[in-house]
């Protein structure tokens, strides 16, 4: 009696904006996960350089300078080159000629409707002076996708609009084609919830300051922890504090390893009994306990720059093997094989 399982190996496209080093929220939203997914699936990591530069073009070091930060990130969280391939956007010129086959099948108002987009124009206050590449951006990232014919993509809750406007393009090219040529992906949604940044207004941001980096020093630690909001009317020890919206228990819960105590902490702060400065405490201490050696480590691969550029190359030969084949078959869709 043969007791194995068949388990199948999906193909996972899964990447970063180059525009600054990664923090927690990277970390617990996706990063954490990627480490487990690489030993099951056949997974690709995106340096997108070319995305990023889609609001930095005016500031085009923002994006240069962040591309070998957010490689070593990748490596200090133990990603493992050997079983994820890591490779730069603009070294796939597929990517960008997949781009502009795909633009012809979406129109302005399409992206225009898209949610996603229209909530980073607006928050980026664009209005009509969006630059075109990041109206297109969704197109882009189905090029992406579909260029290493990804199954399964992992995002946030906000990204759904992507994804089904990708899977719009790719049923738009199989009909086209009168048969199968690309797969529709399939989201992949993070079971921890989005983390606030430290000062509890918006979502941690690698442009707002308002965010712990993998590679925070200990001061910055010990200083963000100690500016998170807490509860405003938990002026005195004995009083009862809320412990919904509070920043401090949000981050306990994201990465406090007993769950258990972290309720017993939340019983006590709600009853009155336990003081802001004890909570912070205890998350500063256990945020060090874990950016202390992913620090350590990121700061040893940025000291061999070779080394990730190495990475990088390698990965990048690889994928663009895999990716111009893609296109080849995209552009036989087209006719335009004829050379």
């Amino acid at each position: 009696m043969n007791n194995q399982t068949n388990t199948t190996r999906e193909t996972i496209l899964t990447g970063d904006r180059a525009t600054g080093p990664l923090h927690l929220g990277h970390y617990v939203g996706s990063l954490k996960k990627r480490v487990s997914l690489q030993n099951e699936h056949d997974q690709t990591i995106l340096v997108a350089d070319i995305q990023g530069l889609t609001d930095n073009a005016h500031k085009p070091s923002k994006v240069s300078s962040n591309i070998l930060n957010v490689v070593a990130d990748y490596l200090a969280v133990g990603i493992d080159p050997l079983k994820t391939t890591i490779c730069m956007q603009s070294q796939l010129p597929a990517l960008a000629e997949l781009t502009m086959y795909y633009s012809n099948l979406v129109t302005i108002s399409r992206l225009e409707r898209n949610p996603t987009v229209k909530s980073e124009i607006k928050s980026k206050g664009f209005n009509r002076s969006v630059p075109a590449g990041f109206l297109t951006y969704p197109i882009s990232q189905a090029a992406d996708i579909t260029a290493f014919n990804a199954t399964l993509v992992p995002v946030g809750d906000d990204q759904l609009p992507m994804l089904e406007q990708t899977n719009e393009i790719v049923r738009k090219i199989n009909s086209l084609a009168g048969k199968f040529v690309l797969n529709e992906c399939k989201p992949l949604l993070s079971n921890a919830s989005r983390l606030p940044s430290t000062d509890g207004k918006n979502k941690m941001s690698k442009t707002m300051g308002n965010a712990i980096n993998l590679g925070a020093t200990e001061k910055e630690i010990r200083t963000a922890v100690h500016s998170m909001y807490t509860d405003p009317s938990h002026l005195r020890i004995e009083d009862p504090g809320n412990v919904d919206g509070n920043i401090v228990f949000t981050y306990l819960d994201a990465f406090y390893p007993d769950q258990e105590y972290v309720n017993q902490l939340k019983e006590s702060y709600q009853r009155g009994g336990l003081g802001d400065g004890t909570t912070k405490k205890i998350l500063e201490e256990c945020l060090q306990e874990l950016l202390k050696p992913i620090r350590e480590h990121r700061e040893f691969y940025l000291n061999d720059k070779a080394q990730l550029i190495e990475i990088l190359r390698a990965g990048s030969e690889i994928s663009k093997s895999k990716t111009n084949t893609l296109l080849h078959r995209v552009k036989d869709v087209f006719g335009l094989n004829i050379l």
